[in-house]
């Protein structure tokens, strides 16, 4: 045998290790979380699990195709949560996304102050670290200047496990009641001709709004079909049991998997940072909130999810776990994202030529950190 064939033999076996280990401990994470009665427990308890995993040093990265797969039938279940009454709703959103957006510029403020400011970070570390999602975009700005690329990265991450971690039990206790996930939410006595329809539709849009490259495509797409069939009252059946609740374990690995790679010690370097950061964007986008709830007259559990600064995927599920409306979530996530990915570009121009300027002042740069 060939050096490079065996080799690539025990790559794929080290990738095969990891994910049956990385999976295992998911559904384990799902299991202690369901004898505790969590809510929503087979997403909050692999998060954790899969968090554990990271940071231990374990490679828990999913295979593409398998993260695709759990985001297409995820849009078809958040799909599944649209009813024909949300057409009477839409008019409001528009004031409501002006609203979000106000309150995104202002938690991204509080926490460039707070990082440069008080912690002394750098300006293009505070600012790619402050920006709320669009973690792509944000990173790959990022890069072409010369942020801390593992602080932003670090806090980022961060500040999304927190918020699933705060957003789940508070959630629990607004909507009140078993919140346990689709192991409750029945699939309905549809017919085949139904559910073809929903998995077809869904597909189709999916293929199409990944290939448009539509942040979060996949779900997203796979949504807007389910969506579009509940909405309409075409359909009104949902998934079943055993297709659900494995994809929700495997978005929960997806969201733990963010700290792949980023070791306990630059974890644990980067809390205090991060945890400002967390809190800090939940005050920018909570006084905003509040101004939704009380201006346009939204639920308190709505705009708290539509207006969290966090994962579209994870607080899409989150919004058909606990019965709300997911088109109302997912639309106001997608607009905050498109509104960082556009400006970011600009952004990262401003940084670029402030640093070549400082450069020419003679300034050093620093070392980045972990």
């Amino acid at each position: 045998m060939k050096p490079a064939e065996t080799g690539d033999g025990r790559a794929a076996y080290r990738r095969l290790r990891n994910l049956c280990i990385t999976v295992t401990a998911a559904v384990a994470g799902g299991f202690v979380a369901s004898l505790f009665a969590l809510p929503v427990a087979w997403l909050l308890g692999p998060v954790v699990a899969v968090t554990v995993c990271a940071l231990s040093g374990l490679d828990t990265r999913l295979p593409k195709g398998l993260k695709t797969f759990a985001f297409y039938i995820l849009g078809i279940q958040a799909g599944s949560g649209v009813s024909p009454e949300i057409a009477n709703q839409i008019a409001i959103w528009p004031l409501s996304f002006i609203i979000q957006l106000l309150g995104v510029l202002f938690a991204a403020l509080l926490c460039y102050g707070f990082l440069k400011r008080s912690l002394g970070f750098d300006h293009a570390t505070a600012l790619f670290a402050s920006l709320p999602g669009a973690l792509s975009f944000v990173v790959a700005a990022a890069s072409e200047t010369r942020a801390d690329m593992g602080r932003v990265v670090v806090i980022q991450s961060i500040r999304l496990l927190m918020l699933i971690a705060a957003l789940v039990p508070l959630l629990g206790a607004l909507e009140g009641g078993d919140a346990m996930g689709p192991a409750i939410r029945p699939g309905g006595d549809g017919s085949l001709i139904e559910y073809a329809l929903m998995f077809g539709l869904s597909a189709v849009s999916a293929w199409l709004a990944a290939k448009l490259n539509v942040p979060g495509g996949m779900m997203l797409g796979a949504l807007i079909g389910s969506a579009v069939l509940h909405g309409a009252n075409i359909v009104s059946v949902s998934l079943p049991v055993w297709l659900a609740l494995p994809s929700l374990v495997l978005l929960g690995v997806i969201v733990g998997g963010r700290l792949n790679g980023i070791s306990a010690r630059a974890f644990l370097k980067l809390l205090i940072p991060s945890l400002g950061c967390f809190a800090l964007s939940l005050l920018g986008t909570g006084l905003a909130g509040i101004a939704a709830v009380v201006f346009v007259d939204l639920p308190v559990p709505n705009v708290a999810l539509a207006y969290a600064p966090g994962a579209l995927e994870a607080l899409t599920v989150l919004a058909f776990q606990f019965d709300i409306d997911p088109a109302y979530v997912a639309s106001h996530h997608v607009v905050r994202f498109f509104a960082i990915a556009m400006i970011v570009p600009f952004l990262a121009r401003r940084v670029s030529r402030r640093e070549a300027r400082d450069n020419l002042g003679g300034d050093t740069v620093s070392a980045p950190g972990e």
